[in-house]
């Protein structure tokens, strides 16, 4: 069964994430299918621009817990490198991406969301970076590109904290292009920006994103980001803060993150 919706009209993709039942939690299969997209855009010439966007209530509600627990350090750097590589490649598009966030964008969510080349949100939309309360770290890019968003200082409150940020404050943030509206009208929304971008110079815009994009700079941390992620993964604390998670009690962090 797909994990993700691909519709192509009048030079506009649009894909929606479409694993409801788990709020489009990022596995394995959902991450091939990206992936396959991506490749499928970049080799159209008749892309001119992407809307991203979750099905349901939310927009990604962050890993899939399920394939996370109980992974090696090995083990789970592949796996986060796998998932960065896919963010990369969103990232790298020459066409412009536009994140349509509806409701939760958490953890991994909200780090595809920071992928995007730029947000729009509706009224109900929150992002946020608990990983810390799990035991675990931001693996998909979020120590590198939050930052870079809304400032160093407003990024490490977010992620040690781990407190959302709604999306009126994710506007004044400048982490959303535009101010939020209600959720029944962010899809005729984001099909109006797409339309707008759609119809400017492909060459222009594929240039305008070359010139803005940060990427080159920020490989090795994103490398570093997915060592020390894939340590958080295999460690006793990680094991504790998905058990708490799951049980729906506090965990209790004893002794050191080993």
């Amino acid at each position: 069964m797909s994990t993700l919706e691909i519709v192509f009209a009048d030079g506009v993709y649009t894909l929606r994430l479409s694993r409801p039942d788990v709020h489009n939690a990022l596995n394995a299969a959902l991450f091939a299918e990206l992936s396959g997209a991506i490749a499928r855009i970049d080799a159209d010439p008749d892309a001119r621009a992407v809307v991203l966007t979750g099905a349901g209530r939310s927009f990604c509600a962050g890993a899939d817990l399920d394939e996370l627990t109980g992974l090696g350090a090995e083990a789970a750097h592949r796996l986060l490198s796998r998932g960065q590589a896919v963010l990369r490649a969103l990232e790298a598009l020459g066409v412009p991406v536009i994140g349509a966030v509806n409701g939760a964008a958490l953890g991994g969510g909200c780090e595809l969301a920071l992928a995007c080349d730029f947000l729009l949100a509706a009224d109900d939309a929150r992002f946020a970076l608990p990983e810390s309360g799990l035991g675990l770290m931001p693996g998909y890019g979020g120590t590198q590109r939050l930052p870079l968003l809304i400032g160093a200082h407003a990024a490490r409150f977010a992620m040690l904290t781990g407190r959302p940020i709604g999306a009126e404050r994710a506007y004044q943030l400048g982490l959303v292009a535009l101010p939020p509206v209600p959720a029944g009208e962010l899809a005729s929304l984001a099909r109006e920006v797409a339309a707008e971008v759609a119809g400017r110079s492909v060459a222009a815009n594929a240039a305008i994103l070359a010139a803005t994009s940060t990427s080159r700079a920020r490989d090795a941390g994103l490398d570093l980001e997915a060592a020390l992620a894939a340590i958080a993964v295999s460690g006793s604390h990680a094991a504790e803060g998905i058990a708490a998670f799951r049980e729906r009690r506090r965990p209790g962090f004893q002794g050191g993150a080993t």
